[in-house]
Order: structure tokens, then sequence, then C-alpha cells
């Protein structure tokens, strides 16, 4: 699964310049709270698409020798986000709610936005 881990790596790459902008953003604007969100949710986006990458590695493996998996751990994906979400609503002087749930979603989006760029909008070779 090589074009996998490519995927994987070209996302991690975006999300790691998203995050890097959203530190430069707290860092320089007096957004603190916003920007602090969008790094927590973004940050527990990054893991669960590398753990999601993970257990598909896990998977493919398994299947390719016979084995048996039994999940691919979306409950643990949904217990880091709830984590994430729970200590945004603890420490509201520090997190804003809304940008954590905005950042949480941040992995979708970027993988919505390279497939497109991929498919529809990169020139193909003929």
């Amino acid at each position: 699964m090589p074009e996998l881990q490519q995927l994987f790596y070209r996302h991690c790459k975006y999300i790691l310049y998203l995050l890097s902008i959203y530190v430069l953003g707290w860092g320089f604007t007096e957004y603190k709270s916003i920007f602090m969100g969008l790094i927590l949710g973004t940050s527990v986006s990054l893991f669960n698409h590398w753990y999601l990458a993970r257990k598909t590695n896990r998977l493919g493996e398994a299947v390719t020798s016979g084995k048996k998996v039994y999940s691919i751990g979306t409950l643990v994906r949904m217990a880091i986000v709830i984590l994430a979400v729970y200590i945004a609503g603890r420490y509201p002087q520090y997190f804003h709610l809304v940008s954590v749930i905005i950042g949480v979603m941040t992995a979708y989006a970027v993988i919505i936005i390279d497939f497109f760029y991929q498919k529809v909008m990169k020139p193909r070779n003929k």
C-alpha cells in the first residue's frame, strides 16, 4: 500500500502547514482562544488521520495474510474527539469550542481538497 502512505504523507504535510499558520495566528493576533482551539482540533484531526492510516495498513496486511481484523479503531478516534471537546468545554478561557470542532474536521477538508486537486485540477500526462 505505498499509495496510501504517499497520500497520508501529503495530507500530513498540508495539515502541518495549517498548524504552523495557526501557531503564527496564536502568536501574533489577539484571537488566542480561537487559534488554540484550531490547534487542538487540528492536532486531534491529524492524530485520527494517522491512526486510521495505520489501522488501514494493518487491515491490508491481515487480509493478504489471511488473518482476521476486528476493528479499524472507530471508538478510539471518537473518544479522542470527545476528549478534545471536553477539554475545550472545561477550559473555555483557553480554547474556543467552535474552533476545536472546525479543527477536528480539518483532515477531512484536506482530504477532499487534495482529492479534487489530484483528480480534477492537476494536469494529466498523456
